[in-house]
């Protein structure tokens, strides 16, 4: 018994020490479903103004990817996680604060007002590996530029939308500008653009080119291709018509000009799971 003893006194410290971490909340926070946007223009994003986030039509699956750290194709859940859209203004209480405990507040959030259940499993999914082709990469790096390099830090912000296209400013000079036909990425890592890349097809991609610098290039693209990235955002997608592009042009083929290339493969991935989820959230 007095063995037993013993280890029972070595084995607690052990045992307080896995406690998991105290909750934390935003101090105050309102949500609310998105007015309708009948003109298709919309300001998304995730604005942070002294204590104050604010965000603009985002879908819920949006906000777990921001929660959760982890990407759209991560998510599995009902279909309206992506259809249905919420804006949150939601105040930092004082102390600590950064990117750690942001995510951790807004999954308090979403497991208070939205009644959030999930789990995390791991699934074989297809996906594309970005490489270089046997031709080699066909456009140049651009040279170092103090004045925009700045460590890997990425600030993201989303402008315009409707017919006038839309720009993500990813930071640091880099930055992509969408339209009805094309992408154009400007100072931008391929690291950067993978998201961006897996939203016009039909499942991820992950970049396997082993380059590390910053690039100029434009990418033209199918109306299909442009309808997935409206689609994974939760608008309707059936409101571009066929006649919008050129029915010639692809990703695929606009990767190849560059010198890289999309190969098809099957990985395990690390998946979200969501088991529930209130389509209308807890009133403010």
């Amino acid at each position: 018994m007095k063995a037993v003893y013993l280890l029972s006194l070595t084995l607690m410290p052990a045992l307080y020490s896995q406690a998991p971490a105290p909750r934390v909340e935003f101090e105050v926070a309102s949500v609310k479903v998105s007015p309708a946007v009948p003109d298709g223009s919309v300001n998304v994003g995730v604005y942070v103004d002294g204590a104050m986030v604010r965000c603009n039509y985002l879908s819920l699956r949006n906000y777990l990817t921001i929660a959760y750290d982890v990407k759209d194709y991560q998510i599995a859940g009902p279909d309206w996680l992506a259809s249905d859209h919420f804006d949150i203004s939601a105040k930092i209480p004082a102390g600590p604060s950064g990117e750690a405990s942001l995510r951790a507040m807004m999954k308090s959030l979403l497991e208070d007002r939205f009644k959030l259940v999930q789990h995390r499993e791991t699934r074989d999914l297809p996906e594309y590996a970005l490489i270089v082709g046997k031709n080699g990469l066909k456009i140049k790096e651009l040279p170092a530029d103090a004045t925009t390099d700045d460590n890997g830090k990425v600030d993201v912000n989303v402008t315009g939308g409707g017919r006038g296209g839309t720009v993500v400013n990813l930071g640091a000079g880099s930055y992509l500008s969408y339209n009805a036909s094309k992408l154009e990425a400007h100072h931008v890592t391929f690291a950067s653009i993978m998201e961006s890349l897996s939203k016009f097809l039909d499942r991820p991609v992950v970049d396997m080119t082993g380059l590390t610098g910053k690039y100029d290039f434009t990418l033209d693209y199918s109306i299909e291709e442009l309808r997935n990235l409206v689609r994974s955002y939760g608008a309707d997608a059936s409101r571009i018509p066929d006649s919008a592009g050129d029915p010639s042009a692809s990703i695929f083929t606009s990767l190849e000009g560059i010198g890289l290339k999309l190969d098809p493969r099957k990985a395990p991935v690390e998946v979200l799971v969501v088991d529930r989820a209130e389509r209308v959230p807890t009133a403010n």
